[in-house]
């Protein structure tokens, strides 16, 4: 007699439910690009899509209350000039976006919060090198405005986005890099190339620690760090069937798990959810959503189950573990774009008969809080992203996240408090063209652009007073000249003979005249 031992595990019964069409979003044109990219991106705060637009590239920014049928008109954000291939929110800041595009510029953007009222066109700052479309942009985990970006031209250019310089250039690539990501505390990182290779670099040297053969097929691979160290990498093989693969870093060429899906030919984009080890797996034109545990028995990838839908996706996002509803047990809700034009809104939960918080559910999570700089993190300096619980719910640690107006090295910090101004920055280095300011700001009106102090207003007080008295002194001058030239002119009228007697009369007037305006410009030097 044999028993069949189940595994034990919270998230077996893992329940995927698309919400009802009204709590979606719908009219909304996604871009028709043939990139391999998710095409959304969402935070707590705003969901963002790149649409289809004319003259240009464009992307769609909507708070999470804005659902149903959306206008035609909608303001977008719409700066590139060419097609929008990649969008990412700042994991520090929920007000904060990069948009890569077919133009070879990286813009990072300021979303107002509550939305754009008009279209959106200013850029924070432009982050000018490649000389190729640029397909993928990447934030770093854990420090502040650390930015990746990766182009068709197979450079790698790490920014610090609040001073515009590139902090490392990775130039070891022989093709197009399809996909990368940092490890958990973001000293290491992971990129795929079309040449079919995976390979880990040091992100601060551009040193390459290791390589080997990713996926025998042809077509795009994409590869992740898991929070423990491992690699997870999608891919398709010789008969281009679609294929998913576990490995460990220092063992690139021996995967632990290599595992045949299906034959069709979209690309997997794994979207992992750090606390709970899940990887869920998103074909590009697929009707499903499948995931999977990872865990440290084997086999190591363990199938849970398969989401299924109608029609096929588009594009995806997932939402971070900040903005699921604890109440309800959600773990996981991925934002699903159709070809239709609807925006379909999936809830993952785990069925639980109490209302209290499941504390073995969320685990501390990511926080919205950076652990270090970007000065520190180039110097050498790792930490781990910053952690927070959920029981009783995510607040925003800040309400207003606009830019300072000051000329500070970092223009994307968060203020704290009310000391929020609506301004940006305006200045360049080392390859970042910043803007004059945000055109969405100047509506909000916010607090003033910056404080002065007592000394600051006694200054600008005694240059006032100055100002004053030599507009007096010009005044008395003008009066005088404006005096003489009228004697003048009199004194000439006067001077033309009528007759021999009227020369005579007229020569004592003139006289008479001349005493006069004598008298009164000494009267208004005497004033002056």
């Amino acid at each position: 007699m044999s028993f069949r031992v189940v595994r034990s595990s919270k998230f077996r019964h893992v329940y995927g439910q698309a919400l009802k069409r009204e709590q979606c979003y719908d009219n909304i044109r996604v871009s028709k690009s043939s990139w391999d990219s998710t095409f959304c991106a969402v935070n707590p705060k705003f969901l963002a899509i790149i649409v289809e637009s004319a003259g240009g590239g464009a992307f769609i920014v909507l708070p999470h209350n804005k659902v149903g049928r959306i206008a035609a008109d909608h303001p977008l954000v719409g700066g590139h000039k060419g097609p929008v291939l990649d969008i990412a929110w700042c994991p520090h800041n929920d007000n904060v976006i990069a948009s890569g595009s077919e133009d070879c510029v990286v813009k990072v953007w300021q979303i107002p919060d509550g939305g754009l009222s008009r279209t959106l066109t200013e850029p924070v700052v432009d982050l000018v090198f490649h000389q190729r479309r640029v397909g993928l942009v990447l934030w770093h985990p854990s420090a502040l405005n650390v930015l990746l970006t990766a182009g068709s031209d197979n450079q790698v250019v790490i920014w610090n986005v609040g001073t515009g310089e590139i902090l490392v250039h990775i130039d070891s690539h022989p093709d197009i890099v399809y996909s990368a990501c940092f490890n958990w505390d973001g000293s290491k990182l992971v990129t795929t190339c079309k040449d079919k290779k995976i390979r880990i670099y040091d992100p601060r040297t551009a040193e390459l620690e290791s390589e080997a053969m990713c996926h025998e097929g042809s077509k795009a691979t994409r590869a992740i760090f898991l929070r423990h160290g491992l690699i997870f990498t999608t891919g398709f093989n010789r008969s281009s069937e679609r294929q998913y693969s576990l490995r460990a870093p220092d063992a690139l060429n021996e995967p632990i798990v290599m595992v045949e899906l299906d034959t069709s030919n979209g690309v997997m984009f794994p979207l992992y959810d750090a606390d709970t080890n899940m990887i869920y797996l998103c074909g590009k034109g697929d009707s499903v959503i499948r995931y999977f545990e990872v865990t440290p028995e084997p086999p190591f990838v363990h199938y849970i189950n398969t989401f299924q839908t109608t029609e096929p996706q588009r594009g995806i996002g997932l939402m971070p573990k900040r903005g699921c509803d604890v109440t309800t047990c959600e773990v996981a809700k991925f934002y699903r774009m159709n070809n239709n034009g609807l925006c379909q809104v999936i809830s993952m939960t785990v069925p639980r008969k109490s209302d209290l918080f499941q504390e073995d559910l969320y685990p501390d999570t990511l926080a919205e809080d950076a652990a270090i700089t970007a000065e520190e993190w180039i110097d050498g300096k790792d930490a781990d992203p910053i952690t927070f619980s959920l029981k009783g719910g995510y607040v925003s640690s800040s309400v207003n996240k606009s830019l300072p107006a000051k000329k500070a090295g970092n223009i994307l910090n968060k203020p704290r408090g009310d000391s929020a101004s609506s301004g940006a920055t305006s200045s360049s280095a080392g390859g970042g063209n910043f803007a004059t300011g945000n055109n969405n700001e100047a509506s909000e009106g916010g607090p003033p652009a910056a404080v002065l102090s007592e000394k600051d207003l006694r200054t600008i007080q005694d240059e006032i007073r100055k100002l004053k008295a030599i507009i007096v002194k010009q005044e008395n001058r003008i009066r005088a000249l404006e005096a003489k030239e009228d004697a003048r002119n009199k004194n000439g009228s006067d001077a033309a003979p009528a007759s021999a007697g009227a020369a005579t009369s007229d020569g004592k007037a003139s006289e008479s005249a001349n005493d006069h305006a004598s008298t009164s410009a000494g009267t208004s030097k005497d004033e002056d």
